[in-house]
């Protein structure tokens, strides 16, 4: 199984310098090949494979306006071509959204490594035109890595490996869990299990209100040195937007962290089979009342996690039909509820039965694979 590994990278000044100089080629590269793709497709034209438009990048590379582009590896702008093409190849088979260009405020910065060129030495990693950089940890030399990529997180720089590795399966009980997910809490599991919605903890709140005051203090200072139509990007607002970047890495993580503790503790009471609802994420983001909660749970990124870590020890992931009424449904009786608002925290049928919505609902999970 490829199981992936993230270490950060500890660059000399020079490093960086060339890290970032990677990073913008491929954004620049990513963009350049999408604006082919649009243009060709308004114009009538077929789908161009990722060949032809590497063709014309390497032609690009050959004239002086576009010199530049040595200055990284090859496999920097071919791999972002790559990308790119993917993208659109995705949205015609309607699996994702149109491909929007990389912008450089707004984009994680990050570039692909060739694998096979990816070389390991103690505490010490080889990247492409960049040279030996050290990093925070060793990684496992004498193995086959998969899709290298170098990113910046808002603060450190960070290389990202697949590893191929074999994983023991651990020897499995009988239990079929149901997980429902929601806003109130993070999950909640059939066999009682209550994962707690980390929004709600003081370090979250504390670090919230803390990045509302800096943004207000930042749309003060812009206003305060608007010249005319322009807004003058001062010393200090460089300030204070690196300290609003810093901060919403560390609710990032918060967040993540408390997912893996989660799906970790799910996992490890190693149940047969977990199943859990069919999640419209781009439908639950529409309403606004609770977009902004739906987005801060992450619950996309729960369902990722729970689905390579039930690959991982051996678990079957099943999923709910998206119309299935679990919260509406008895678990009791099977009657179904109809009238059952989202504010009606309890679950109340003629059959006598008392119970959390919340619970009923992953009850009803669990019972799709008995």
């Amino acid at each position: 199984m490829i199981l992936a590994k993230k270490v950060r990278l500890k660059p000399t000044a020079e490093q960086e310098r060339q890290l970032w100089k990677s990073a913008g080629t491929a954004r620049w590269s990513y963009n350049w090949a999408l604006s082919r793709q649009a243009q060709n497709y308004q114009n009538g034209g077929k789908f161009l494979s990722d060949r032809v438009l590497r063709k014309e990048l390497t032609q690009l590379k050959q004239t002086d306006e576009y010199a530049w582009l040595y200055d990284v590896s090859n496999n920097v702008t071919k791999q972002a071509v790559k990308d790119a093409c993917e993208a659109f190849k995705k949205y015609f088979k309607k699996l994702s959204d149109k491909p929007r260009f990389k912008s450089r405020k707004h984009t994680k910065p990050s570039f692909y490594n060739d694998n096979v060129k990816l070389r390991v030495k103690n505490d010490r990693v080889l990247i492409e035109k960049i040279g030996w950089v050290t990093t925070a940890e060793k990684l496992p030399a004498n193995v086959k890595y998969t899709n290298p990529r170098a990113s910046f997180d808002g603060r450190y720089w960070y290389l990202s490996i697949g590893i191929e590795q074999a994983v023991e399966k651990p020897k499995l009980t009988h239990e079929v869990m149901g997980i429902d997910v929601g806003i109130k809490h993070l999950a909640i599991c059939s066999n009682g299990m209550v994962f707690k919605n980390i929004n709600y903890f003081h370090a979250v709140k504390k670090a919230e209100r803390r990045l509302r005051r800096l943004q207000r203090n930042v749309s003060r200072k812009y206003k305060m040195n608007k010249e005319g139509d322009r807004f003058v990007k001062t010393s200090n607002i460089v300030k204070v937007a690196n300290s609003i970047r810093l901060l919403h890495r560390r609710l990032t993580n918060i967040r993540n962290n408390h997912i893996h503790q989660a799906t970790n503790a799910i996992v490890k009471t190693k149940p047969s089979i977990v199943v859990m609802e069919t999640l419209n994420i781009k439908d639950m983001m529409k309403n606004r009342h609770l977009s902004k909660a739906i987005s801060q749970q992450k619950l996309y990124e729960f369902k990722r996690q729970i689905q390579y870590k039930c690959e991982k020890y051996g678990i079957r992931f099943m999923e709910a039909d998206k119309w299935y009424p679990s919260s509406k449904t008895c678990s009791e009786c099977g009657q179904i509820n109809r009238d059952l608002r989202l504010s009606d925290r309890i679950f109340q049928c003629q059959c006598g039965l008392k119970i959390d919505r919340d619970l009923n609902a992953a009850i009803n999970l669990a019972k799709l694979a008995s």
